[in-house]
This record gives structure tokens, C-alpha cells and sequence, in this order.
């Protein structure tokens, strides 16, 4: 497979860019290979700087439910980008946005447009904070919430890849309120709890982890937290940035049936656009200024072109709610090709990742928290990977990232798919 322009791309990236990327994880050096540069991409495909073709599962980190440059979402954009790109002032748009949101996750009875997934859980936790008075919040190893500094403990994805379990440049005073938990352990929870009595203002968690791979909770697992969480007048934040929209249309809390305090989204509600949302109860939210004392402003907030793309994108989604199943159906169509001795395959709806084990030898069940995750063999992934890329399949170059499937997946795709899991991971 000829990259010869990307790689020349990548050397010119690398004398203005640290490490030749703008986000870790794209580098590819977890799997031992530089990285291809996308040209463009259509329905489920990728295209690099060179000719080459992807089938695509990366559907970028996510919001790509539809696949990529779906014709009614780049119509909408294209017709919102005539009428301007940025205002810095109210639009209908941001309205109508907002009712589709909550017509879709009930709980969020008032909410906030930003930009990113970083800035909604920043946020979020300042709620938090502001509505309880209090400074301390308990998150999980492995869950990753954004690049805020309080939230850079213990975070998974790009950090667990790099084997860097707390960034540099963080002061020390910014994690001292930042409390860790171990995903999956109610024990961990409820210590954490008795020993900072009266002292915690949220537990913020990823509902379905998939930030060190796809790890579901174990049943019992989130009606704990909201049960604990009342019991001791925290709140409980659903970081729904991967799961939102994806899961199910009405997110983690149709999916599981627990509901939160307070949820953040990502850019699945800008059609994958930079656009994020975070919100929850009426009376924390309006600790938000103008109405409260917790500052939180943005120019770009509520952009108006990712606004359209993202109200395009869940016309879409709750016009045709059988996309969950059809995505939900392929997802474990491909879950079924990973079932191999040495693989231990973890789904939940459209979102799934196969974790490579072969030092487990007859030990039964799933990964199910931070510390086994980091006992996977990460060489095998990377072999993995690479055989998959070398027959035209993308999935992500990392063991701690999810596999993400798309309504233009279709069944024949599916099965090409399957057939090259057979053959990369035997």
C-alpha cells in the first residue's frame, strides 16, 4: 500500500507540529507505523492523501453514526455557511437545537452549547461544585473526561497508550479534589465517600466506558452511584461525550435506565462538527450565568454551522429510530467474528473493542475495569491493526480506543469485515 505523500505530509507536520499531529493518538505510534493523511471521506469510507481507501470504524472517535458527509447534513451546512460562520450572538438555530436535545434525553431539562467535549465536563464539574458548595469529585481509572487539568487523573485513551498516567504541567493543587475510583467497584466508591464525608460535589463517570476500550458496567454498577450520590447530596454526572446519541437516541439513561444530574454530549450533537452540550436539572442549571454565579462563556458557543449539522443529524436519527438496530445488529455481527481463544471481545450497542489476552489462558469473563485493560497484550493489537489496515480496514490505532459502527456499514461491508478479523487475528 503506497504512502508515499503521507509521509511526506508527516515530515512536514512534524517541524511545526509536536509529534506531527494534533491530537496523541494519531500519531500511530502505539501500533509502530506513521500515520495516513485523510483527503476526504464518504458514507463509510476514507480516503488518504495518496488513493488508498479505508473501511472506516474510527467514524471520528465516534459521532460519524451516519457516515461521513451524509447528503442531507452537508446540504443543511452548506446552505448555513452562505448565511455566516460565526456570530457571536443567539440564533434560532441554538433553540431548536436545544428542544431536540431534550425531546431526546428528558433529564436535561436546561443545557449550555460549547464547543468541545473538554470544555462541557470542565463545566459541568464547575456546576457541580457551585450547586453543592463543595470542592471534591470522584472519577474512575481509565475514564477520561477531557484534557482539563482536575480531570488528567488516572485518564485512559491516548494517556494509557503513551504509558503516562498524569500529564506534565499540572499542578499538583489542581488533583488534590480529584478523587479515584475503580470502575465496576462499589466498594471503592463507597470509601471514597465515607472518608470525604460531606465533601463530595459530583461522581462523574462514563456510563460504557471506551476509553481504555469498551469496558459496559456491571449490572448494578450506575443504579449504585445514583443511589449513593443521593445519599449523600452529590450530584452524579453522566460524561456522555462517546455514548451520547449512540447508545440509544435517548443516550445512557434509555440504555441503562438509570438516570444522572447532569450529562455532557460531544460532537455527535454538531454532526461531528466542533460542538459539544452539557446539562441536566433545572434548578443546577441555573447556578449557570447570567442566572447563577458559575461563569462558563464562549464566542464560538452555539456556532451556527455545526448548530445545523447538528440538528440535521438527529432529524435524521429520530426519524429513523431502526438505525439502532440495524448498527446494534452489524456491531454484534462483528463482536461474533472476534470470539477466538487469546481475544476477549467486550460490546455495548454499536460501540465494541477486542481485547487481545492470550496470557489469560482459561480465566471466563470480560475486562471490566482500568488494571485489566493494562494487562493486554499490546504488541498483538498492533500486529492486529496493521494486518487490518494492510487490507483496507481501519479501526483504531490504539487497544484503548472503541471500534464504532455506522449506519453505513451495511451487511456486505460487515461481512468483508469479518472475514479480515478472521485472517488478522489468527
Amino acid at each position: 500500500m503506497e504512502q508515499r505523500r503521507s509521509k511526506q505530509l508527516f515530515n512536514r507536520a512534524q517541524q511545526l507540529i509536536p509529534g506531527g499531529v494534533n491530537s496523541p493518538v494519531r500519531a500511530f505510534r502505539a501500533v509502530g507505523r506513521q500515520p495516513f493523511f485523510v483527503e476526504r471521506a464518504q458514507g463509510p469510507w476514507l480516503f488518504d492523501a495518496d488513493g488508498n481507501r479505508y473501511l472506516d470504524y474510527v467514524c471520528s472517535w465516534g459521532p460519524g453514526i451516519l457516515g461521513h458527509a451524509h447528503p442531507r447534513v452537508v446540504e443543511a451546512v452548506q446552505r448555513a455557511c452562505t448565511g455566516g460562520l460565526s456570530f457571536g450572538a443567539p440564533t434560532a438555530g441554538e433553540v431548536e437545537l436545544a428542544e431536540r436535545i431534550s425531546a431526546c434525553v428528558p433529564d436535561v431539562e436546561m443545557m449550555r452549547l460549547v464547543s468541545s467535549g473538554t470544555e462541557a465536563v470542565m463545566s459541568a464539574v464547575r456546576v457541580a461544585r457551585g450547586f453543592t458548595g463543595r470542592d471534591k469529585i470522584i472519577k474512575f481509572s481509565g475514564n477520561y473526561h477531557g484534557h482539563s487539568d482536575g480531570l488528567l487523573v488516572k485518564a485512559g485513551s491516548g494517556l494509557m497508550t503513551q504509558s503516562v498516567p498524569d500529564s506534565a504541567g499540572v499542578p499538583a493543587g489542581y488533583a488534590v479534589c480529584t478523587l479515584t475510583a475503580v470502575y465496576n467497584d462499589t466498594e471503592s466508591v463507597r470509601r471514597l465517600m465515607e472518608e470525604n464525608a460531606g465533601q463530595v460535589a459530583a461522581v462523574v463517570v462514563e456510563p460504557v466506558a471506551a476509553n481504555m476500550g469498551v469496558v459496559p458496567p456491571k449490572p448494578g454498577f450506575l443504579a449504585f452511584l445514583r443511589q449513593i450520590t443521593q445519599q449523600t447530596g452529590a450530584l452524579l454526572i453522566f460524561d456522555e461525550v462517546i455514548t451520547g446519541f449512540r447508545l440509544a437516541l435517548g443516550g445512557a439513561s434509555e440504555y441503562t435506565g438509570v438516570h444522572a444530574d447532569l450529562y455532557t454530549f460531544g460532537k455527535i450533537v454538531g454532526g461531528g462538527m466542533p460542538l459539544a452540550a452539557y446539562g441536566g436539572r433545572r434548578d443546577v442549571m441555573a447556578c449557570v450565568a447570567p442566572l447563577g454565579a458559575v461563569y462558563q462563556a464562549g464566542t464560538l458557543s452555539g456556532n451556527p454551522v455545526a448548530v445545523t449539522a447538528g440538528i440535521e443529524t438527529l432529524k435524521i436519527l429520530m426519524e429513523d429510530k431502526g438505525i439502532y438496530e440495524r448498527i446494534d445488529r452489524r456491531a454484534e455481527r462483528l463482536e461474533a467474528a472476534f470470539c477466538r481463544k487469546g481475544l476477549t471481545v467486550n460490546r455495548a450497542g454499536s460501540l465494541l473493542s477486542a481485547f487481545f489476552t492470550p496470557d489469560w489462558g482459561e480465566r471466563e469473563g470480560s475486562v471490566t475495569n482500568y488494571e485489566e485493560a493494562c494487562q493486554c497484550d499490546r504488541e498483538a493489537f498492533a500486529a492486529y491493526f496493521n494486518r487490518m489496515l494492510e487490507r483496507g480496514i481501519y479501526v483504531a490505532p490504539s487497544q484503548f480506543e472503541a471500534m464504532f459502527v455506522s449506519d453505513a456499514h451495511e451487511d456486505e461491508l460487515i461481512e468483508r469485515t469479518c472475514e479480515a478479523i478472521g485472517k488478522s487475528v489468527s
